[in-house]
């Protein structure tokens, strides 16, 4: 076990030095797609494995707050990355993405987290009023940006104007920083297991952090990795277009690739979190993941649109919205009591399914 480990953390040590030099490599000269893709997926595991030893150098619920903000980091990269490369495509890839990711985590990870937790401790238990929080937030935030752009008059379609746009920019900005004052500084024990606001009794909590020296390095390796995957994107956009032209798939499907390729090792945090009994641990994760999806993606795509003068379309269509509206409202109705069962992960996960099988065939 030992060994493995040690080859786990000399992997993701190499990934981001890996990635640096492509990087670096790329701006010269053109580099074999799936090499790129290859070293792009190793980045994104590593900069998430750096962001979780920092994070735990700096303890709960801050560790969740800088798993989210560096996930959201590489999101943003991508986004804005493929948006300058195709600027055919960019007028929906910033609301496909968000969206995906919403769903990605409300319904495939909430579910992965809620059935591997309950199947392994049959009942679990949480805080609700810090999930009630960040649910009520990112309600407010989901509609606002990805709703109510449908329902505006200043401009035609699913667009909101510039000075609407930088407007709901501003908001999401200030709810996103809101809750991470009340996560963090105010309101801390929220966040925490129910009863334990120092963390006894939570597996691990108080297992030995890493050195001041091991969270430097970490520190580094996390912005090569992150510089990496934003400049890497790039060499990828035209492969990824072709591939999805061959598969005859929607151009809504990238936005899923780009929002699974980001949250997947994030998720498998959350999973393991839950199956160690952390569940508060798992939710903080994928609600603060979502929050900041929406609150820190929409703002930087806001700035690109208003500066580069590239409309953006946020609305979603109605059979998106409907399906936004049931999740939110099944999420609410799960985390209502503050505990869990096999059943509503399960709910989850055919939630996942239907929009993953109405993405692939509307």
């Amino acid at each position: 076990m030992t060994s493995k480990l040690r080859l786990a953390d000399r992997t993701n040590d190499l990934f981001p030095i890996l990635g640096f030099v492509a990087a670096m490599a790329s701006l010269a000269m053109p580099l074999n797609a799936w090499m790129v893709a290859f070293i792009l997926m190793g980045a994104v595991v590593a900069a998430v494995h750096h962001a979780e030893v920092i994070a735990h150098r700096v303890g709960e619920p801050f560790g969740t707050l800088i798993l989210a903000l560096a996930v959201t980091v590489i999101e943003v990269g991508l986004i804005l990355t493929l948006m300058q490369a195709e600027p055919e495509k960019a007028q929906t890839l910033a609301r496909d993405t968000v969206f995906a990711a919403v769903m990605v985590i409300l319904n495939l990870l909430m579910g992965l987290c809620l059935l591997a937790g309950s199947i392994r401790h049959h009942e679990q238990r949480f805080q609700r009023t810090g999930i009630g929080a960040a649910l009520a937030t990112l309600t407010v935030l989901t509609v606002v940006t990805l709703v109510l752009p449908n329902f505006t008059s200043s401009v035609p379609g699913p667009f909101y104007s510039a000075t609407q746009l930088g407007f709901v920019a501003a908001v999401s900005l200030i709810l996103y920083a809101t809750f991470a004052l009340v996560q963090t500084v105010r309101h801390r024990d929220y966040f925490l297991p129910d009863g334990d606001a120092d963390g006894d009794g939570v597996p691990d909590a108080h297992a030995a952090p890493p050195s001041v020296q091991r969270t430097a390095i970490s520190s580094v390796l996390l912005l090569a990795s992150l510089f990496a995957v934003v400049l890497l994107a790039k060499n990828l956009s035209p492969v990824m277009g072709a591939l999805l032209a061959d598969w005859g798939a929607p151009p809504a499907v990238l936005g899923v690739l780009i929002a699974a390729l980001i949250l997947a090792p994030e998720g498998l945090a959350a999973v393991r979190a839950a199956k160690a009994d952390r569940l508060q641990t798992s939710l903080n994760l994928a609600l603060g993941s979502a929050l900041a999806t929406i609150g820190l993606t929409i703002p930087a795509v806001a700035i690109l649109s208003i500066m580069t003068d590239l409309p953006i379309s946020l609305g979603l269509d109605a059979k998106s919205t409907v399906l936004l509206f049931l999740s939110l409202i099944v999420s609410v109705q799960t985390l209502a009591n503050g505990r869990t069962t096999v059943l509503q992960g399960v709910i989850h996960l055919m939630l996942f399914a239907i929009y993953l099988f109405t993405t692939f065939v509307p």
